[in-house]
């Protein structure tokens, strides 16, 4: 009963955290946030924000909120799927800086992901939905950044990838979500091979 108590109350923790830490980042950041708009909206053709349907929790699809960093009319497609050629000059900027990823503080709000979690994958990724599965990923919500992120590993190897994130489920504390989110302010990781 005890262990019980305590992972409902670290999950209680979390989830107060993500909520002031997203809604205090909008607020602060919304005028950064303008701003990149305003530059993607100038800098190429197309809409502000890439929309993109992801695997949350419990295997519950949700719609992913991001700047959008690729040309008009390119395709769906992982990151490590993603040619360079489908990158615009401002996109590029934006993802090796990680600031693409920002809209998603809406996410964190809204309950769709947390700050610090497994990244979501697409619905369209067999693969890495059957390895996380079976390591019962899909437990927790997906977060912007996370310790498959810092080590670089991406959704090209779902096992690997799987086994990083149950690692992280099952020693996940707060102070280690701190930590990995300071390690990705401070630029760790690449999570996503076309900015490499």
């Amino acid at each position: 009963m005890t262990e019980i108590w305590f992972i409902t109350d670290r999950l209680a923790m979390k989830r107060t955290f993500d909520v002031l830490v997203s809604a205090l980042g909008l607020i602060f950041l919304m005028p950064v946030m303008m701003l990149i708009a305003l530059l993607v909206l100038i800098s190429s053709r197309g809409g502000v924000l890439f929309v993109q349907a992801r695997i949350g929790k419990s295997e519950k699809p949700f719609r992913c909120y991001k700047f959008r960093t690729m040309t008009y009319g390119a395709p769906v497609a992982g990151s490590h799927e993603v040619a360079g050629s489908w990158i615009t000059p401002m996109g590029r900027c934006l993802r090796s800086a990680k600031l693409d990823e920002l809209p998603q503080l809406f996410n964190v709000l809204r309950g769709d992901m947390s700050l610090v979690g497994p990244r979501p994958c697409l619905p369209v990724q067999i693969d890495v939905i059957t390895a996380r599965r079976a390591r019962n990923v899909f437990s927790i919500r997906p977060g912007i950044t996370g310790t498959a992120q810092l080590a670089s590993i991406d959704m090209s190897t779902p096992e690997k990838l799987a086994q990083a994130d149950s690692q992280y489920i099952q020693s996940q504390n707060f102070m280690g979500d701190l930590r990995i989110l300071a390690a990705t302010i401070v630029g760790g990781g690449f999570g996503d091979a076309v900015s490499r």
